[in-house]
């Protein structure tokens, strides 16, 4: 009779099983997102970006102007030496006004030659001119013209001497090709540059961005090529803002896989903010991260992933005790994945799975939370 009682005793005192605190949330409807993600670190990018060098070398002597200020499409941004231009330039224009200037007297000789020739044959018709007289008359008048003629020629080819000029004073100025920010200038006045030889890349000396054309580059893994497409919903988070994400939408995936050595294969996507205004103001190079919504169920059965094991199957609370219990899964993300089958509404569902001890058939201490995974 004693022994039965300490038997007893012991089962419900220090023989007893130990209880196992364990955390668990409630199965209830909600809203489930099927997405994937980046697979490496993607990159605020500008579709409009220019590194710009100048196409002639010269020394620099006016920078227009600084890191950071707005420039307006043609806006000059720097400019080199020009004064030996401007000299050939002011040149061509005086060879111009001179060849203006020797037309304009050829050109009156051969007015006045055609009015002699129109009078001498008139007199011809008379018989009053000989034939002698009027094909001198008629030779004088042809060459005159052809002096006309030819001054013309170089009044147009001086002319194009200053074109010339002036297309070469031009590429001493270097102009914005759009409206941006300067991001860099590499030089400073007084400093020489040079262009680029044949098959080498001069470093710029000034880069221009266009903030209202910055985008998300990101790779995606191959395998998800086929399930993302342009127009889809995404979400991105930004480096520089930790915390916070922002709505945007794919508008481009690239055409082919870039197959890099000893990397994994993957595919490029854009990704556009729908907050232009916030987009301008990040920078270009910052890291950002993509995650692009596939699909997106409102108000069914969902549990957090992170209580999933293995083969679809979930551990719940009941009576004190855990119960394994598989389930069907429908779409999932890394939040939440979604019950279709095996678990009813309101349903205890054990989240702590990192335990050994956190088993079927274990008895544990229930530390509810508030449903989130």
């Amino acid at each position: 009779m004693v022994l039965g009682a300490v038997a007893v005793l012991a089962r419900f005192t220090w023989l007893a099983p130990e209880v196992v605190p364990v955390r668990a949330v409630r199965a209830e409807p909600g809203r489930v997102e099927s997405t994937i993600a980046n697979t490496k670190a993607g990159t605020i990018r500008a579709r409009r970006r220019a590194q710009m060098s100048s196409e002639t070398g010269g020394r620099v002597v006016e920078i227009a102007h600084r890191e950071g200020e707005r420039v307006e499409a043609g806006a000059s941004l720097l400019r080199l030496n020009d004064a030996t231009h401007r000299a050939e330039l002011t040149l061509a224009q005086e060879s111009l006004r001179a060849a203006e200037a020797s037309q304009n007297q050829a050109c009156i000789e051969r007015d006045h030659a055609r009015r002699d020739l129109a009078r001498a044959r008139k007199l011809a018709e008379k018989s009053v001119v000989s034939e002698e007289v009027l094909d001198g008359l008629a030779t004088a008048y042809e060459v005159a013209s052809a002096a006309c003629t030819a001054v013309g020629a170089e009044v147009s080819k001086a002319r194009a001497r200053i074109a010339v000029v002036e297309a070469e004073l031009e590429k001493l100025t270097l102009r914005a090709p759009f409206d941006g920010v300067i991001a860099e200038v590499a030089v400073e006045v007084g400093e020489w540059i040079t262009p680029s030889p044949p098959l080498l890349v001069a470093p710029p000396v000034i880069d221009l961005i266009d903030p209202s054309s910055l985008y998300v580059s990101a790779p995606m893994d191959e395998v998800d090529s086929a399930a993302v497409e342009a127009g889809q919903i995404a979400r991105v988070t930004v480096d520089s803002h930790p915390g916070a994400e922002f709505a945007g939408r794919v508008v481009r995936v690239a055409p082919y896989v870039l197959d890099v050595e000893a990397q994994n294969r993957t595919v490029e996507i854009e990704v556009e903010l729908d907050d232009r205004q916030f987009s301008s103001k990040l920078l270009p190079g910052t890291s950002a991260d993509v995650e692009v919504i596939l699909e997106v169920r409102e108000d069914v059965l969902r549990v957090p992933a992170s209580a999933l094991l293995e083969g679809d199957r979930v551990l719940l609370v009941e009576d004190g005790t855990l119960t394994e219990r598989s389930v069907e899964v429908g779409i999932k993300n890394w939040d939440y994945a979604e019950v279709r089958e095996g678990l009813r509404a309101d349903a205890l569902v054990v989240v702590s799975l990192d335990r050994a001890e956190v088993k079927a058939g274990a008895r544990v201490r229930v530390e509810e939370t508030d449903g989130r995974p």
